[in-house]
């Protein structure tokens, strides 16, 4: 008999990342559409009309995909498409981000962060990636003593953070549970693949 877990992963939409040939869910796939001119264009957030082919959200799997011609039946694929995937995902993780701020989801600064982690509120902790190592070493702890444990995601830089909260910059910020906590973490996630030391082995639920 099927395990409810395994039940809930079988639902979600997969599709067969055209590199690997593995099958993964879409939020962790990015979609390829081709644009009127002919160009190929990345579709971040699926919408865009038209048939498309489906790659790993992994910045050396689109390299693949260039460079082995795979997204050439679409039409003309960049040679600085991962770098553009790139900044279209942080772009989407910040907009994302902004409108948690705006819905009064999110909150920043190491104590508010802090008081959110202590009420158990936290579902995402935002963590600059260009942060101090030892604000980073004391934000780990707390978000490992935390209850319910919420991820803590590694992806954004400061300036991004603060850009995303109409601040100068930001470090430490903390999501509530919601569908935009939802959303943002599989951002994060996809983003995480094109940037170097981004996803981050270690503590539990950790990217």
């Amino acid at each position: 008999m099927a395990t409810a877990s395994a039940a809930v992963v079988e639902s979600e939409p997969v599709r067969r990342c055209v590199v690997s040939g593995e099958r993964l869910e879409k939020r962790r796939l990015i979609r390829f559409v081709a644009a009127p001119d002919g160009a190929v264009v990345p579709d971040i957030e699926m919408t865009l009309p038209g048939r498309g082919l489906w790659v790993g959200a992994e910045r050396a799997l689109v390299e693949r995909a260039v460079a082995k011609g795979r997204l050439s039946r679409l039409g003309r694929p960049a040679a600085d498409m991962a770098d553009r995937i790139e900044a279209l995902l942080a772009r989407r993780c910040r907009e994302l981000l902004g409108l948690g701020r705006r819905a009064g989801l999110v909150v920043a600064g190491m104590e508010k962060v802090r008081a959110c982690l202590a009420a158990g509120e936290a579902c995402v902790v935002a963590e600059a990636r260009d942060g101090a190592e030892d604000g980073a070493a004391k934000i780990a702890r707390l978000v490992a003593s935390a209850s319910p444990s919420p991820v803590l995601v590694r992806v954004l830089e400061r300036a991004e953070l603060g850009l995303a909260l109409g601040r100068e910059d930001a470090v430490h910020v903390a999501m509530r549970q919601g569908r935009l906590s939802d959303l943002f973490l599989d951002e994060m996630r996809r983003l995480a693949g094109f940037r170097s030391g981004a996803a981050e082995a270690g503590a539990a639920k950790r990217i």
